[in-house]
Order: structure tokens, then sequence, then C-alpha cells
């Protein structure tokens, strides 16, 4: 048989062939994301700010900041949503011109909800732009600290604190006015007590306990005395001596701070106090001022937490009148997100007393007039109410409790619809009457987008999106949501991202990001704030996260399990995952790893102690340690007073677990965390070396509740690398990971 060869030209032309190929596919692979790029914030970003949106004016023009013009100057536009036309409703850089060096319109410390006025805040004076007025003056001139400096809504005043007293500056006859004058050491007025805003005002409140009248004649305030209140001792190392830090910090069983409810005139400066006793065994909390000014609510909760009320005050002689009221045998919420009418027919509220949140429509009587939304799934947050037509706006999880949809409701309770269409997780904005809505949305593919939605929940226009054009050059890994059952039949939401080269046939480590603490969850279907997640997956590890039954999945039926026994329910259902997990054939089950902050700190903690069987390794930062050690409104708000519920407190205790640890823990700690004190850390690390056990430990010196610049680098530095040496056993080198 004759054998046929191929000829020179021919062969050189498959080898041409074969390395254009090579090269091809060299060519055509994806970046890989850097430590520095994703940890230092160098180089290239994956994603990019959306517009700024301001407000709806009306039901077709929104206001959004951003360049206008041939000169590309700041300004904020008024845009018709039907049209498109654009036009300046404030040119921010032709009245920056007119204000000190550092300040800027686009960036004041307070403004009138119309953009008339705005106060500045400099060397602890403050300043005043008027727009009608075309004026910029200085309003105040010494060097007392102020906090919270905030405009009346008729712009004319200045409410603010100062050494404890509160104050109103008359910007008209440019004079102080002095509300209070019995503050001390203990004695807060406008000014709250540290437990209150940790955990009833919130954060956002930076300790503001004070309230403008709609008419701007009056002032609602807290008064707060924690004289009662235990102190904790904080300690600076600056200097030669360091010094001492003390905070009146109510730990569980400990006393609450004597608190007041007064309602301050400006112009007679006296204050009618509501008729509550101070030192009766409550709370007191986030008044809601009737549009009349005649009339301010104020909710109650007693110390045992079942229980909630609304009462109506009448400014003029304090006395109250009951306008609501629920129980709950686990425990009641506080309503942070009352509407109040405006026509003065009553007041939304969402509350879960019937096992899921839902809206009620009360009025100013007691009476509930309809209850709006029904069934098993949470309405998130009230949107709108568009009064006119009595519609209600609200995002909700009707469909899923991982997604977060608009939907519509009339006030009757009838023709309940969805707005939005897209899946996912979405934050809206709608239009006096609804005719339009600015969508903020995102899921597990999509980076956030923002598009002007119809009434219909149709895209009108696409309006941004945070997806940079980098982003498609890197290699991310593929994200998935999936729930695992448990076995008394709740089913738990898990999602992770992959290395971008899964291979079922490998062995990958896994770590879960936790948080794990009531009522808050962490798995949604949404894109995410951070890439990081994909550069761990890149590297080999699979990143997830997990929520237990009291993360608010499934209403208050799944919170309740937790109640009094904080640690056990919610870390069973963590290691019910990991139990799935380490029968996942691509698992190395030597290698499951858990991480998170705060409770998730706890969590994490209770993971490797009393769930050591199912957890190698954890990150705790910044965690509870013993329930005990903790403030008395979260503690017995989920667990009763430590003689009401000692074993449950035993229980839900790391220390009691110490024994079972034998994985390997980073434990990390601001010296003057003010929040999670570092006590709990040096309880924990204190019976582990008695227990003769191996740790990491990191404390930060000085670092509050979470580790700002320049610590925030080093402490990721060390968390990275503690994850390279005991999931994939070597060193992070920064220059080339």
């Amino acid at each position: 048989r004759s054998m046929r060869t191929n000829s020179p030209q021919k062969i050189v032309t498959i080898i041409l062939l074969f390395t254009l190929i090579i090269f091809s596919d060299l060519f055509s692979q994806k970046k890989k994301l850097t430590y520095n790029q994703i940890f230092k914030f160098q180089g290239p970003r994956l994603t990019k700010s959306l517009p700024n949106f301001g407000k709806w004016l009306d039901d077709k023009h929104y206001l959004v900041q951003k360049p206008f013009g041939e000169d590309n100057k700041s300004s904020l536009i008024k845009i018709n949503a039907e049209t498109g036309e654009e036009e300046i409703f404030l040119d921010i850089d032709k009245w920056n011109e007119k204000l000190l060096t550092g300040m800027s319109v686009a960036r004041p410390t307070d403004k009138t909800v119309d953009y008339k006025h705005f106060l500045f805040k400099k060397d602890n004076d403050f300043y005043y732009l008027s727009i009608d007025e075309d004026s910029f003056k200085q309003l105040t001139n010494d060097s007392s600290e102020k906090k919270n400096p905030t405009l009346s809504p008729n712009g004319k005043f200045v409410a603010y604190t100062k050494n404890r007293n509160l104050f109103v500056f008359d910007i008209e006859s440019e004079k102080e006015i002095q509300l209070t004058k019995d503050a001390t050491e203990t004695i807060y007025n406008g000014y709250s007590s540290w437990v209150y805003h940790e955990e009833i005002l919130g954060r956002r409140s930076k300790y503001k306990a004070f309230w403008w009248s709609p008419d701007s004649k009056k002032l609602a305030y807290l008064k707060f005395d924690d004289k009662p209140v235990p102190k904790y001792m904080l300690y600076n190392p600056d200097g030669i001596h360091g010094e001492w830090e003390v905070e009146h910090y109510p730990k569980a069983g400990d006393p609450l701070p004597y608190v007041w409810f007064g309602i301050a005139d400006i112009k007679s400066g006296e204050t009618t106090w509501a008729d509550f006793d101070p030192k009766a065994d409550h709370m007191i909390a986030w008044p809601s001022w009737h549009l009349n000014s005649e009339q301010v609510m104020l909710q109650w909760i007693p110390r045992s937490f079942d229980e909630q009320k609304i009462y109506s005050i009448d400014i003029n002689d304090g006395s109250k009148k009951e306008i609501y009221s629920e129980k709950q045998e686990s425990w009641v919420d506080w309503f942070e997100d009352i509407y109040v009418f405006e026509n003065g027919s009553g007041f939304l509220v969402r509350s879960d007393k019937d096992g899921w949140r839902h809206l009620y429509y009360h009025d100013w009587e007691g009476n509930e007039k309809a209850k709006l939304t029904d069934g098993e799934w949470p309405v998130n947050s009230i949107t709108h109410v568009d009064e006119e037509n009595g519609i209600v706006y609200f995002l909700a999880g009707k469909e899923s409790t991982l997604e977060s949809q608009l939907h519509k409701v009339y006030l009757d309770g009838k023709n309940l619809t969805r707005i939005t269409k897209d899946e996912g997780m979405h934050k809206c904005y709608v239009s006096a009457n609804g005719s339009y809505i600015i969508d903020q949305f995102s899921n597990i593919t999509t980076p956030t987008k923002m598009q002007l939605l119809n009434k219909a929940g149709e895209a009108v226009k696409q309006l941004g999106d945070s997806k940079a054009p980098a982003m498609d050059e890197y290699q991310l890994g593929k994200v998935e949501l999936f729930t695992v059952p448990t076995e008394d039949g709740f089913d738990l939401p898990v999602k992770w991202i992959l290395p971008p080269d899964f291979d079922k046939s490998k062995k990958y480590p896994i770590i879960f990001a936790v948080y794990g603490g009531p009522t808050r969850s962490t798995v949604t279907n949404s894109w995410g704030r951070f890439v990081s997640p994909h550069w761990y997956a890149q590297h080999g590890i699979i990143y997830a996260m997990m929520d237990n039954r009291g993360s608010g999945h499934f209403g208050k039926k799944g919170q309740a399990q937790v109640h009094r026994k904080l640690g056990v329910a919610d870390m069973d259902d963590f290691i019910t995952v990991a139990k799935w997990v380490n029968k996942q054939p691509f698992i190395d089950t030597s290698k499951i790893a858990i991480s998170g902050g705060s409770y998730g700190g706890y969590a994490v903690l209770m993971c490797l102690t009393r769930g050591a069987d199912y957890f190698d390794f954890g990150i705790a930062g910044a965690s509870v340690t013993d329930w005990l050690l903790y403030d008395n409104v979260y503690s017995e708000r989920f667990m009763d007073r430590p003689d009401e519920n000692p074993e449950g407190y035993k229980n839900g205790s790391v220390m009691t677990y110490a024994d079972q640890y034998k994985g390997m823990v980073r434990i990390t700690h601001g010296t003057m965390d003010d929040n999670v004190h570092p006590q709990n850390s040096l309880q924990i690390i204190d019976k582990f070396q008695d227990l003769n056990k191996d740790f990491e430990m990191m404390f930060y010196p000085k670092a509050r509740h979470g580790f700002g610049f320049p610590k925030f680098h080093h402490n990721m530095r060390g968390t990275v690398d503690f994850w390279f040496r005991h999931l994939l056993g070597r060193k992070l080198d920064t220059d080339n990971d």
C-alpha cells in the first residue's frame, strides 16, 4: 500500500494554525483579580457609582446631582421623567463660591427639604446659607462642642445640644436660646444615653434625641439620667500615663437609665413633660408628630419586651392616650418607620404580630381601620404613600424572602399588585402619584442598575449601571443560591461563589461569612457590595453565606425559636449546613471555615466550640462571648433577664463549650470597643489558655467596633494570610496574589 506524506508547506501551515490557536487562547484568557486591587483599592475598579438621586419634586420631576453644561460644573438637575428635558434646579458651583473653603451645598451639615436653607459646621461653629435671601452668614461664635445641629422645617431655627443641654439658635434675631439647664455628668437633654443610641434610636441618630414639630414652634426631646447605670472603663494607651474612658453601660440584668419625654416651646422656653414615670422599668422612644403640631405619638415598651403601646401625647398638658397596643410571647420590635398621614386620618405601622411583618392602618383614636397585607411573607419597608389616591407602595419578599420587590395596595387592603419585574433586590423611589419610579436593583448575576420605570413597572430609560467596563476582563466565579433543609422543616438559604475553573472532581476549602443575629439576614438574590468573594474563589476557595431560622426569612415563627436560647437553635442551623457541606464530594472536609464580626464573631466561636466537630477554622471579630457581658436592651430582648433564664444564658455562652474547641481561630478586637467590650475576647482567651488551647489573637489599640484606616489594612492582611496558611497551606504574597 502506498503511503502519502504531507508536503513541507502543508506542515508549516498546520504549525502556524496551531500556534495561532494557542496564542489566541492565551490572549482571550481573562485577567485575575489581585490582592492590592481588592483590598488596597489599587488598579481598575470593577464597579462604578450610580447617579446621585435627590428626590421626586412631584409626579413627573425628579432631582439628580451631576455635571451639567459645557463647563461640566456640578449642579442639581431637575429632570422631566416624561420628556427627559433637563434644567438646573440648583447651581452647586455657583453657590459654593459664597461658602468658606471646604464647604459645599452638595455636602451640608443639614438642609431643609425644599433646598432653600443650608447649614454648615466648621470649627464648632454654624454657618447658614439662604437661597431665597441670597445670603451666607456665621451664626455662632464660641468654642463649645455642639452636637447634631438640625434646621427647623421652616429653616429659621437650628436645634442642637451643647454640654448635654438642649439649645435653639434663632437665625433671624441671631440669638441662642437655652431650653434646658440641668445637665450633669449623668443627665442628658436631647442627647441619648449610650444604650438608647446603640439599641433603640440606632447609630444613625448619632446620639440625637430631639425632633422638630412640623410648624417649627416646638421641639420634642428625650431626657436621660444614667445615674443608676453602672460604669464600664475603656483604656486609651496614648501618652505617658494613658487615660480611662468611662461609659455608662447597662449589662444584662443592670438597671436602665431613667427617661423623660418633653415638648419644649421655642418662644417661651418652657417644657411640658409627658405623663410617664421616668424611673419605671420601661423604654420610651421614636416620637412621630401629627401634622397639626398639637399631638405627638410616642412608643412604649416594658422591660419584658413582650408588649408594645403607642400613645398620643397632648403637648399642652402632657397627658397621654393609648392609640395602639400589641403583645407577643417572644418579643416586640420598635416601629422605626411609622407613616403619619398628612391629612390627619391616622398612621401606618409594620407589625409582625401575626407571624409575618405586615401593614396596619390605624386612626388617632386607637381604631384599626384596615390590615392592608396578609400572608406568609414580609413587608420590608414602606416606600411611598399616595394619600390623594389612597395607595401605599412598599417593598416586600412576597414571592421569595431572598428578594425585595415593589408592590402597591389600596388603603382598604384591596388590589395588591407587584410592580417591579426584574428578579432580585430592589430599592425604589416613587413619584407623588405613582406615575414613575426610580428603581435600583441587582441580583446574583447583575451588578446594581438604576432605571426609570413607568407605573406598570416597565423600563422607560436606563439611568445608570454600576458595572464598570473592566469587569468583563476579569475571571469571576459562578454564584449560586440554594437551600439546605433542616429536620424540622426549615429550608436554610445559602449563597456561594465557586472558583471560575470549578471542577467537581477536585477538593476545595470553604469559608462561610456569617452574621447570624435575630432578624438579620445576609443571603439575598443580590450582587453584593464587594468583589472580594470572587478573589477568594479565584484562589480555589469556595466563599459562602448562610442564614439561620432567626434571620427573618421565616417570619416570627422562625425568629421566635431563638427566643431565650441564643446560640442553640440558630447555631444548630449553621451546623446543619456544615453537615450538608461535609457530604459534598468536592469539599475538603478538613477545611471548613467560618468568619464573622460582632454577633457573627459570636457565631464563629460557638461553631468552633459547640460545633467543633463540623467547623475547622475561624476568624472572630469583636465577638460577644457571653450574653451577661452585653447590654441589657439587646440581651434581654431575646433572652429575658439573667435571673429569669439562667439556663439560657449558660447554654448561650461560648465559655460553656470552650473545652470542646479543637480547631484554630483568629480572634480580633479593638481595645476601645464601647459596643462589644474587649472583656468578651479577654474572657474566652483566658479560658483557652487555662485549657491549654491554641489560638491567634490580635488586639487593635484605640480601635472601636470595627477598624478604620490604617488599621483596616493590617487587619485585612492578617485575615487573608490566616486563610492562606490554613486553607491553602502557604503564606499570602501581597505583590503576586
